[in-house]
């Protein structure tokens, strides 16, 4: 369970203080996929920085398996992020020299697995998302947009993380292989039981998901 509770973020400008989000509030149960939606400036990606522990907020709190991830000392942050997060981004954000595989066992070497065991669970993950063993070698620049996004959702899986962020994962795909990420998304929630939260401009999608909560001016609307 995650619950947000009266969550505010502030920022110092020089007209004076922004309220980012003001006084957010909602509840996401274990394995449901969830949707944020919302205009440019509406508060979307600063939510998304807080809930993955990328930031801190102004005020209130947000729990996540009864424990506030805004209290998490300093030193263990990083761990808290590398095996209870799972990052997934519009632009993929992978390696450009390293093989899918590769991008995908990265996060497993950070976290300490051998060699034999980060290589066997990452093909394993790449099969999991539909990328077949043929393409396992290929850097991403020899890889479709939807190939990319596939194995940036592996690499998401890789440490077993119990919450997958995601930041307008279907962005930059054309409508067919977007809805086909988002398939697997929803898959995953399903067959793994993970929390997702997308940030998404994709009001069809949005609709699709177990719950959608809309922002506006810093605020949940809907």
């Amino acid at each position: 369970m995650i619950t947000v509770s009266h969550l505010t973020r502030e920022f110092n400008s020089p007209t004076g203080t922004v309220k980012a989000l003001d006084d957010v509030s909602f509840s996401v149960k274990e394995g449901t996929f969830a949707s944020i939606i919302g205009k440019s400036g509406s508060g979307k990606s600063t939510l998304l920085a807080l809930l993955g522990a990328l930031d801190t907020p102004s005020s209130g709190s947000i729990t996540v398996d009864d424990r506030d991830v805004s209290k998490i000392h300093l030193g263990e942050l990083t761990k808290y992020r590398r095996t209870g997060i799972g990052f997934v981004f519009q632009n993929y954000h992978l390696i450009p020299n390293l093989s899918a595989l590769e991008n995908v066992m990265l996060p497993m070497e950070l976290a300490g697995l051998s060699g034999a065991e980060r290589r066997t669970r990452a093909g394993e993950l790449l099969m999991s998302v539909g990328l077949d063993d043929a393409k396992h070698q290929r850097k991403p620049g020899r890889l479709s947009g939807g190939e990319q996004q596939r194995v940036a959702i592996a690499r998401a899986l890789a440490n077993k993380p119990k919450l997958i962020l995601a930041d307008e994962p279907t962005g930059n795909l054309d409508s067919a292989t977007g809805k086909m990420i988002f398939d697997l998304l929803h898959e995953l929630s399903r067959k793994e039981n993970i929390t997702i939260i997308a940030v998404t401009h994709d009001l069809d999608i949005a609709g699709k998901t177990d719950v959608a909560f809309k922002l506006a001016d810093g605020k949940i609307v809907t």
